[in-house]
């Protein structure tokens, strides 16, 4: 057993015990985030999905009570299906399992490279480039990034990287980059911007674009939060939360680097 999976364990029963002691009266709306999964939330209070749920929380008059979840296989099951919380943010949007309110951001995956290094997927070099792209199925084509690889006969020369492991993915590639063990690697945009900024040798952050004939496969992505599915009211409130501290959010998602594409808000 992972020392990931019993931090998460240890830190979800504190949770729940500090939800038993909440002030009579008060108004508590539980969040469902990983202790270990930055730049989105960290059990030491850091991440930007942490700062957004206690802004929304705060907007609607009560205290965003994080419950800490390792985020594994079946996390709506067993957490937001279960009862353990009333939102787990940073969910896509049309994420089928919930009722998702409006994006609040809209990001894309993106080449993180040393200075000068292959970042688009026209550089001829990067057929013969050491390219890291992350997993989240058992084949390469489960990321849109590893789709377009194949496409293009690179298999041999790309390197998986699964999300669960000792830290994140985006972590792991990014330590990669900075040994010399890849040339390139194309990480989810809030991930490749966090991570390079903290890497121990200067790198490149640049959106990735989908190349042409790929059809259907989007590398942009409109982030929300999600309810149980049929709970409108929350729902609502959420959007509305949402929509008042917009510009508060955005400086929350700018702070951390987030690359951001101009086209959100909807449900789609």
């Amino acid at each position: 057993m992972s020392s990931r999976f019993l931090s998460g364990t240890v830190l979800l029963v504190a949770a729940a015990l500090a939800m038993s002691r909440a002030h009579a009266g008060e108004r508590v709306v539980r969040f469902c985030v990983d202790p270990d999964n930055l730049p989105y939330s960290s059990a030491d209070g850091r991440g930007f999905e942490v700062r957004i749920a206690r802004i929304v929380a705060a907007e609607m008059h009560a205290r965003a009570q994080l419950v800490w979840f390792p985020l594994k296989r079946f996390f709506v099951r067993k957490t937001l299906k279960a009862g353990l919380c009333d939102v787990i943010p940073g969910v896509p949007v049309g994420f089928d399992p919930v009722l998702a309110t409006h994006a609040y951001y809209r990001s894309t995956y993106a080449f993180v490279s040393r200075p000068s290094g292959p970042a688009s997927f026209d550089d001829p070099r990067l057929a013969r480039s050491r390219i890291g792209v992350q997993l989240v199925g058992n084949d390469l084509a489960a990321t849109p990034p590893g789709h377009a690889l194949t496409a293009r006969g690179m298999i041999d020369n790309v390197r998986g990287f699964v999300a669960y492991g000792e830290g994140p993915a985006g972590e792991r590639m990014v330590q990669a980059l900075a040994a010399g063990d890849l040339d390139t690697a194309l990480i989810w945009g809030p991930q490749a911007a966090y991570f390079a900024a903290h890497a121990a040798v200067p790198l490149e952050v640049t959106p990735a674009a989908a190349p042409p004939g790929l059809h259907g496969i989007p590398f942009e992505y409109s982030i929300a939060m999600g309810v149980k599915r049929g709970n409108r009211a929350l729902r609502d409130e959420l959007d509305g939360a949402l929509a008042r501290r917009r510009d508060e959010i955005r400086a929350v998602l700018a702070e951390y680097g987030v690359p951001l594409v101009d086209r959100v808000g909807g449900r789609s």
